[in-house]
């Protein structure tokens, strides 16, 4: 039977991945495979664009709403449920579109992940007491000095990929990035075709500024409030993400709505320039812009006829 075929698609927020993946799953007898870091909790609707009812309705999606605001979730638990639902998928007789931008989830996805040390609960719990104790930055600050290449592809304020970094390097004395190195992201579980997204920065700039302005009339405020009355308090990771940060602040007084909306399109856009670097460094991706749906359609026509395929 040969490997699994899976189109992937990606590209920075707000490109219009989803819609392009609802139009292609539906031609082509599809199910998709969320590829989203925020989309897997369950509450958390209009800050993370999770797709509506409605389009969940037209196509089945995975790998969403999978775990509460206050559990833990990693690319390793990511993996493990892609894969399981991609051979259920392909044992159906159905095929699979991974969706998203969570660049990290894609490569492990689609090449592997390398295997180093086990969690610490206790030293993560260390962690980020230390992160509290000192104030943001802290262990970007401290990942730099130990390991400066990580600490280029993660943000500061990302928390549980910063302790995982330090995690890495304290309990193994090697960091993250040469375990990364040595094991070179070659596995190939799959056959796939990766389409990425891109727009000129502009049209971009304005799609973004627009999607927080309707995140906002769509009722991100409310959900907030509604999320905290369920018992789930703003000291989570989620909480801390593009969105659920401004709001946050704008809740607690410190800013306008104008000013939590203005923040939140900069993040976003800061956010979309990390994912145009880190799709930029993977192999095999083909860029397209939106309006070339024919363009995607025929290579996805040949790629599962068996052309193309890697």
């Amino acid at each position: 039977m040969g490997k699994p075929q899976v189109v992937v698609i990606t590209g920075p927020t707000a490109t219009g991945k989803t819609a392009l993946a609802l139009t292609l799953a539906q031609r082509y007898n599809a199910e998709i495979i969320s590829a989203d870091s925020r989309q897997v909790y369950r509450h958390l609707d209009i800050g993370t664009a999770k797709p509506t009812l409605a389009e969940q309705a037209l196509v089945p999606h995975h790998v969403i709403d999978v775990v509460n605001p206050d559990e833990h979730f990693d690319v390793a638990r990511f993996r493990a449920l892609a894969h399981e639902t991609i051979t259920a998928l392909t044992r159906r007789g159905k095929r699979a579109f991974v969706v998203g931008g969570t660049g990290l989830y894609i490569r492990a996805l689609t090449r592997g992940l390398f295997v180093g040390p086990q969690a610490d609960p206790v030293l993560r719990k260390r962690l980020t007491i230390q992160e509290q104790k000192h104030g943001p930055g802290f262990l970007h600050n401290w990942l730099c000095r130990v390991d400066a290449d990580a600490a280029r592809r993660l943000h500061p304020n990302d928390r549980a990929r910063l302790i995982r970094a330090l995690e890495v390097w304290l309990l193994s004395g090697k960091p993250m990035s040469a375990w990364q190195r040595e094991h070179g992201f070659r596995e190939r579980p799959f056959s796939t075709l990766l389409v990425s997204l891109v727009l000129e920065r502009e049209i971009l700039a304005r799609r973004i500024q627009q999607r927080c302005q309707q995140m906002v009339r769509d009722g991100l405020v409310d959900e907030v409030r509604r999320v905290w009355d369920m018992g789930f308090g703003e000291q989570l990771p989620a909480f801390r993400t593009i969105g659920y940060a401004q709001i946050v602040d704008l809740l607690h007084g410190r800013s306008t709505l104008e000013e939590a909306v203005t923040d939140m399109a900069m993040a976003t856009r800061r956010l979309a320039k990390r994912q145009r670097t880190w799709l930029r460094a993977e192999p095999e991706v083909q860029w397209y812009t939106p309006a070339q749906e024919q363009e995607i359609d025929r290579v996805v026509q040949e790629f599962f006829e068996g052309a193309g395929t890697t």
